[in-house]
């Protein structure tokens, strides 16, 4: 049996070393609402030590967010408790995380400061975002696919009828039913478009950065305005299971979509590497391949990126909006992830592919060399 002096002493030093143990992120303020104290968390999340942000006001951390002075003065006034989420706190361009944050009343030496508790949050939006576009996307995939039987079906009795009826027409009149029947080929040939490859893909072993190397010769071929293709391989990288054609044009449609967007002032970079703990529409894959298309370019338009893989969904005036959501399937019928994030100067397409099999013996090319 421990004496109540015993408790004490391991209740003192478990609360004082408890702070810098936490993995949530804690800051305290004092009653100017400057900071005194970062445990570890806080200065990993935040990116700066102790030392560099002792005494430094609050506002610097939550500039142009809810979380304003007023609050906190209110907090330390009222000791009423609140907290926010989704606050996207922005240091400086590079470092810009969202966070959950809890701010309570704390006295030490009997003087009133502000306890913050910060739990970033991006990553648990990602997936919870992405399962949701997911789901979007088969939804709108659905739809399209029975809209598509019921348009198919009529515009086939419609074009029989057409070239019935040319037999019984004049050479003069005929042209009107060459008319219909070219405009149902038309709408057939883009009803077919929209419902994209229903061919199940044929699996092998493949050596990724061959498929890659057939995507950047083909693109050689039309690149009128002749931008830099570049490549950044991990030579190390292991043999995936996949269909060499069926992923070669997914690729090869991310970057014709990226040539059309930018210019010869800009280039496109194709990078390999391999991924840990990755989630693939809500399941967690051990090991996977990921390949990133990048390009500097102006970036795509925020009102059309969350339905950017939907069918029909294009940046340009001049575009089908097939190219991406085709992509999408290829790379869905693999088993694998497509994603992008895109600002001014620099967009991103990322393919995530799960795998399963032993590393390749022959080494692809060298990185970082310009095609």
């Amino acid at each position: 049996m421990h004496s109540r002096s015993y408790i004490q002493d391991q209740k003192l030093s478990y609360q004082q070393s408890l702070a810098n143990q936490l993995v949530t992120a804690v800051i305290i303020l004092n009653e100017k609402l400057a900071i005194v104290y970062l445990n570890p968390a806080a200065e990993a999340l935040l990116n700066k030590s102790l030392y560099r942000l002792y005494n430094t006001e609050s506002e610097i951390i939550f500039a142009s967010t809810s979380i304003n002075s007023s609050r906190l003065k209110q907090l330390l006034a009222t000791g009423q408790e609140f907290t926010d989420s989704d606050i996207v706190i922005e240091l400086n361009e590079s470092h810009r995380f969202t966070a959950e944050v809890t701010a309570s009343s704390v006295e030490f030496e009997r003087t009133p400061h502000v306890l913050l508790e910060f739990k970033q949050i991006d990553q648990q939006k990602q997936i919870s975002l992405e399962v949701f576009q997911h789901q979007q996307w088969l939804a709108a995939r659905d739809l399209i696919k029975g809209l598509a039987h019921e348009i198919k079906n009529p515009l086939g009795g419609l074009r029989g009828a057409a070239q019935l009826l040319s037999k019984e027409l004049s050479n003069d009149q005929q042209e009107y039913t060459s008319m219909i029947i070219e405009q149902a080929d038309r709408l057939t040939n883009l009803v077919d478009r929209l419902l994209g490859p229903n061919q199940l893909p044929q699996i092998q072993a493949q050596n990724i950065h061959g498929i890659l190397e057939k995507v950047c010769q083909l693109v050689s071929y039309s690149n009128d305005q002749k931008i830099n293709l570049l490549r950044d391989y991990d030579p190390s990288l292991p043999a995936v299971e996949c269909d060499q054609e069926k992923l070669q044009q997914a690729v090869l449609n991310i970057v014709n979509n990226a040539i059309q967007a930018i210019d010869e002032s800009h280039s496109i970079t194709l990078r390999t590497r391999i991924a840990s703990n990755k989630t693939i529409h809500g399941k967690r894959i051990k090991l996977a391949v990921q390949i990133s298309i990048i390009d500097n370019g102006p970036g795509i338009p925020s009102k059309i990126q969350d339905t950017l893989f939907y069918p029909m969904v294009s940046g340009r005036s001049n575009g089908t909006g097939l190219g991406l959501s085709i992509s999408q399937t290829l790379i869905n019928q693999h088993h694998g992830k497509l994603s992008c994030h895109s600002r001014p100067g620099h967009t991103k397409f990322t393919i995530l592919l799960p795998l399963t099999q032993q590393p390749l013996h022959q080494a692809p090319l060298s990185q970082e060399n310009e095609l």
